[in-house]
């Protein structure tokens, strides 16, 4: 095997955890740093001999490190952080704002161009795998409807969106597809139906102490981009409950397709479906295998942002192009 790809990993949340697993079941890749923001010495990693560092510090890893995984928020901590990466490492993140994608791409376009490296942005599930199940679909079948439904599960980006409201201790929230809508979707039907139909939005929130409960609720339920546009339901609980029935973090989801072919409108209906144990290791490992691609594109020279539709699949797998011809075409 060739020189194993060095890969760093800035955050050790949820997410960061689950890419440290990941980089473990991959042999072409070690993991050669962890930065955070917190104090070092407070983390305990699971590699050992991997450095704990402080953010401050990445820049002298440049030489180091073939490609950054970048593990933080998208509400507040990428808009920051991926810029700043762009332009000095090769980057993968998992930005999930879909409303806002347009703008961090072209920011994180212009740092990656002026720094020579890559950056894959808004890898992930959702964005990411869904989305190539969106346009394979849509491009097979260009006369037809297609809906995304996630859940039921825990949403990490909701979850720490939530938890940035102020009087918020701690929070996690479920995303809930409606099963009426769902049966819509694959009947071949095309019905047309409204955000607010397709999902409900379930909040579990540990308030501070002397917070204002009805504030934090109308906080949470106005937020643009995550829960003005769903009807959401906000229970406030204790951080014993809280630990004791909401700790796990499954998730999972259905990319749905149906169009018509022929002239007589025959009906086809494309489904892609997603049932997770884990949402924060599961996108890790997506993470981890673009963080791959990456490399490989940086190493023929490639520049700039790309987003999952920019990414040959091959560059993806540990294996070579003829063994994937041999075995998986």
């Amino acid at each position: 095997m060739s020189e194993k790809m060095k890969v760093g990993i800035v955050g050790y949340g949820n997410l960061g955890r689950g890419v440290e697993q990941a980089i473990r079941r991959n042999p072409d890749m070690e993991l050669t740093a962890v930065f955070t923001r917190r104090d070092p010495k407070s983390l305990r990693i699971a590699t050992q001999g991997v450095p704990v560092l402080h953010v401050d510090e990445a820049s002298s890893y440049q030489d180091q490190i073939d490609v950054m995984i970048l593990c933080g928020g998208s509400a507040t901590d990428l808009p920051e952080m991926g810029p700043h990466f762009a332009g000095r490492f090769n980057t993968i993140d998992s930005f999930d704002t879909h409303a806002r994608i347009p703008e961090y791409f072209a920011a994180m376009d212009a740092k990656a161009l002026e720094g020579g490296k890559v950056s894959i942005i808004s890898v992930g599930w959702d964005p990411g795998m869904f989305s190539l199940n969106r346009i394979y679909a849509q491009s097979i079948l260009p006369q037809g409807s297609t809906y995304t439904f996630w859940g039921r599960g825990v949403s990490q980006g909701h979850s720490d969106a939530l938890r940035r409201v102020p009087g918020v201790k701690n929070a996690i929230q479920y995303t809930v597809p409606i099963e009426k809508a769902m049966e819509a979707a694959r009947s071949g039907s095309q019905p047309e139906l409204s955000t607010r139909e397709k999902h409900l939005r379930e909040c579990y929130v540990v308030a501070e102490e002397g917070a204002d409960k009805a504030e934090i609720e109308r906080t949470i339920k106005t937020m643009p981009n995550y829960f003005s546009d769903y009807d959401t339901t906000v229970h406030f609980i204790s951080e014993e409950e809280l630990k004791r029935d909401h700790s796990k973090m499954p998730h999972g989801g259905f990319v749905i397709r149906s169009g018509e072919t022929g002239q007589e409108g025959h009906k086809h209906v494309i489904e892609y479906s997603l049932k997770l144990d884990s949402n924060p290791e599961f996108t890790a490992s997506v993470l981890v295998c673009y963080a791959r691609a990456a490399v490989r594109m940086a190493k023929g020279e490639d520049k700039g942002a790309k987003s999952v539709f920019d990414v040959a699949p091959a560059l993806l797998s540990m294996e070579s192009p003829e063994e994937l011809r041999a075995h998986l075409l």
